[in-house]
């Protein structure tokens, strides 16, 4: 069911609404045999409205939602009447969604906050009736304008999950062990790799009343950023979190190997991502003595802040949140 419920991107095709057609015609009534123009204009075209709703942490609901067709606006009528204009589809997505044309891949629309509400696809505008051009000169224009087109095309929906803390680790590193004893979150835990498919939300509780976002993020193989084992699918997912926290086993064959393999594949996916704050918690460090610990501290790069934890024992876990919320609310010029 995980696999099924969790849904990060979407190829949809969408087309706003044509703008209605102005009118044209005259006024003609028993006391008005040749009255002047009186074409109303034609009404505008359905937009299509990107909306960011919180309580959304998937785009499952537009899974079978594959034609997305805006309601045209209507033609204009005599009198002066304007047509209705053409009903906007408001499509409700997660907060972190991204909105991209197939074609150019360019980024349209992006969604950060709830409420938040985006024209995507402006519908066409509608077509001047004759009324509006009548001229001293030209006092019976035999001429209305069409309405526009809308816009339509393939696009596509892609969810960034969006967190302060994202967990960086390869598979059975112990990160939704970790998760699970930090905050209120249950996600899979097994004894094989890739537990984990999909990212996995949870509040972290600090100190009066505060709290942070932190993401269990499916576990990174080398060779990732060419799309290996999950690849991309979850690579990007990172480009959200402010701070990542990279979690190396005590077991570990080289702890700094391991370390510098995981940056390697974050950067190769997106250089900018080595912006970002690093922290390396050392897991399941309670099968570890002082000595094994200071041996494994002369491995890690000095520039990097470390600390060894356990979530069996809960040892390390409030100095980690410590410094989690430290580096988040630091300035920003440090």
């Amino acid at each position: 069911m995980e696999k099924n419920n969790f849904i990060d991107y979407i190829r949809i095709f969408c087309r706003s609404g044509h703008g209605g057609a102005g009118a044209k015609h005259f006024m003609r009534n028993k006391l008005t045999a040749k009255g002047g123009p009186d074409g109303g204009n034609g009404g505008r075209g359905g937009h299509i409205i990107l909306k960011g709703n919180a309580q959304l942490w998937t785009l499952l609901h537009l899974r079978y939602f594959k034609n997305v067709l805006a309601e045209n606006g209507e033609n204009g009528s005599k009198n002066n009447c304007t047509g209705h204009d053409g009903q906007d589809i408001i499509i409700e997505v997660p907060l972190g969604t991204i909105a991209k044309d197939e074609e150019t891949g360019e980024i349209e629309a992006e969604i950060l906050e709830d409420g938040q509400e985006i024209i995507w696809m402006k519908g066409g505008r509608g077509g001047l009736g004759n009324s509006n051009f009548a001229t001293p000169t030209n006092q019976v224009p035999d001429h209305a304008q069409p309405g526009e087109e809308g816009v339509e095309g393939w696009k596509y929906l892609e969810l960034k999950v969006l967190a302060d803390v994202g967990l960086v680790g390869f598979p059975n590193a112990g990160k939704s062990t970790l998760l699970s004893v930090i905050t209120a979150a249950k996600p899979k835990i097994a004894d094989y790799a890739f537990t984990t498919l999909t990212p996995q939300l949870g509040m972290v509780e600090y100190r009066d009343g505060k709290s942070f976002c932190i993401a269990d993020l499916p576990g990174i193989i080398e060779g990732a950023a060419e799309g290996k084992g999950l690849g991309h699918r979850f690579l990007r997912h990172i480009e959200r979190n402010s701070v990542l926290l990279f979690l190396i086993p005590a077991d570990s064959d080289n702890h700094a190997r391991e370390f510098e393999v995981l940056k390697n594949e974050l950067e190769e996916y997106n250089p900018e991502m080595l912006q970002k704050d690093f922290i390396i918690a050392i897991s399941k460090s309670d099968m570890l003595d002082d000595e094994l610990k200071n041996e494994i501290s002369k491995e890690l790069p000095k520039d990097v802040p470390h600390l060894f934890i356990s979530s069996v024992t809960n040892k390390g876990l409030t100095e980690l949140k410590d410094q989690l919320w430290q580096t988040l609310n630091k300035p920003a010029d440090s």
